[in-house]
């Protein structure tokens, strides 16, 4: 009995799987007695990597990329800035959105210090209020930056553009965009190079979600619409307040719906940054798909995204955890497949043991078993697997189970699970390579999250799913 324990116990060690097998993170140490709350980092030649922080400082940290971190260096290259949310380099400069401008600073005379100041426009307003952040994106493919204003107290629009997404084109002019936005933590791109945003849950959210904005589109909370005046633009839905997004949306075709809802407590609670993955393979095998910091749980998750009828929809999957603050930045060397993260705990709590952090994260070149990809069909979804699945527990329908709901889309703060449906999986069918699962169900509901467990699955060689949850917004469910 000991000798079959013992073979037991070193069987299920062996087939565990845990994140240090897969990813490397490691703490970057920071410039002794600085408050370091850092809010933006931005890649610069020589592998040299800048950051913000949310008290106004700018620092350069060389070493980041070393082996040995306990070399790194810092400088600090400015002070008094006003809560730089979203900063890139180019050209010899840096470009940083701030609560109340988009800027330029550069050291003009190689000291290592910033010496010019620059304001490249500063057309919105600030009220004071302490919510009223601004996040912005490197230059997408037009050389425009996007920049999301979040509400004031997160419930009131008391400055000019407050809940809208405005561009700044590479001559400086400023482009309203988007409206109906509430409480972003973070805006990036997509592979594709489309732009999206993490809003969080409250007011006409209720949940967290990952949102496209598609220019001249409305995101869902109406408290901003009446700046459309100031630029003479059409005047915003106004949806009806205790409805569903789906009827909404279906009433009004400038809705755009979420492209990923994050269940709140489920999947985090605080979205943040947005990084695509461009590595080709430097950071795994999840080639275009979009990785989601996380403020309160202190993770990372990625999201499959695809477009069914002319929307973006798709899956979030658990991805890393066990960063030591609340992230807000998260940025990708994409030539490297290095992520570098950074945050704080201030405002709101967060997991970790620490105030403030700066991280990376490597892959080890390691592939855990995990679900690739989830594919909408008419009748269920398609799942691709990062290897070959066990063929008897892939077949088994004891080894998926699925459930799926909406929210409320109201003014109130939130909303419980609601219009609660059970999907019925009927079939399976893997596919000749034995990398994919066709699951038949019966009940899909269009506009709902679908909760799929895989947790009997196994691979060919015996592992368990890393994470066995994955969380689909089905927007629209493809046509026959």
């Amino acid at each position: 009995m000991r000798y079959l324990f013992l073979l037991t116990a070193t069987i299920t060690s062996a087939f565990s799987q845990t994140q240090s097998d897969f990813y490397l993170r490691e703490e970057i140490p920071l410039p002794k007695d600085e408050v370091m709350e850092i809010s933006s980092i931005a890649l610069m030649p020589q592998e040299k990597v800048a950051v913000a922080t949310r008290r106004g400082d700018v620092w350069i940290c060389s070493g980041a990329y070393g082996d040995d971190l306990s070399k790194v260096t810092w400088k600090k290259f400015a002070f008094g800035l006003h809560e730089p949310l979203g900063m890139y380099y180019q050209k010899g400069s840096l470009f940083l959105t701030q609560r109340p401008e988009f800027s330029r600073i550069q050291d003009s005379n190689a000291d290592g210090t910033a010496d010019v100041f620059e304001t490249i426009n500063s057309d919105w307003g600030i009220s004071g209020d302490y919510h009223e952040y601004a996040f912005g994106t490197s230059p997408d493919k037009n050389g425009d930056v996007w920049i999301t204003l979040c509400l004031t107290g997160s419930f009131n629009a008391r400055a000019n553009w407050r809940g809208w997404v405005l561009r700044i084109t590479p001559d400086g002019k400023m482009i309203p965009t988007c409206s109906g936005i509430r409480s972003p933590g973070g805006i990036g791109f997509n592979a594709e190079g489309d732009t999206f945003y993490t809003d969080n849950q409250g007011i006409w959210n209720g949940s967290s979600s990952l949102k496209w904005l598609k220019p001249g589109s409305f995101q869902g909370a109406p408290v901003g619409n009446g700046y459309h005046k100031l630029a003479n633009l059409p005047e915003p839905p106004t949806p009806k307040d205790g409805s569903r997004i789906l009827t909404e949306r279906t009433e009004h075709p400038e809705f755009i719906p979420p492209a990923v809802i994050l269940p709140h407590g489920k999947v985090g609670q605080s979205p943040t940054g947005i990084q695509p993955d461009l590595t080709g393979g430097k950071f795994g095998p999840w080639k275009n798909q979009v990785y989601v910091g996380e403020q309160t749980h202190s993770q990372v998750q990625r999201v499959y995204l695809e477009k069914v009828n002319g929307l973006y929809q798709g899956a979030v999957f658990h991805m890393l955890e066990g960063f030591e603050a609340g992230l807000i930045p998260i940025t990708l060397d994409q030539e490297k497949g290095i992520l570098f993260a950074g945050g704080s705990n201030r405002g709101w709590a967060s997991r970790g043991s620490k105030p403030f952090t700066f991280e990376r994260v490597k892959w080890t070149g390691k592939t855990p078993f995990e679900i690739l990809t989830m594919e909408a069909e008419p009748d269920g979804f398609t799942l691709t697997f990062t290897e070959p699945v066990d063929e008897k527990s892939a077949a088994d329908l004891a080894s998926y189970s699925m459930e799926a709901w909406t929210y409320i889309f109201q003014s109130k703060y939130g909303s419980p699970e609601v219009d609660q449906a059970t999907p019925v999986i009927k079939a399976t069918k893997i596919s000749a390579d034995k990398k994919s699962v066709r699951l038949t169900i019966e009940g899909l509901v269009r506009g709902h999250v679908h909760h799929l467990k895989v947790n009997g699955l196994k691979s060919k060689s015996g592992q368990a799913i890393w994470h066995p949850n994955a969380y689909y917004t089905l927007n629209e469910i493809p046509a026959k």
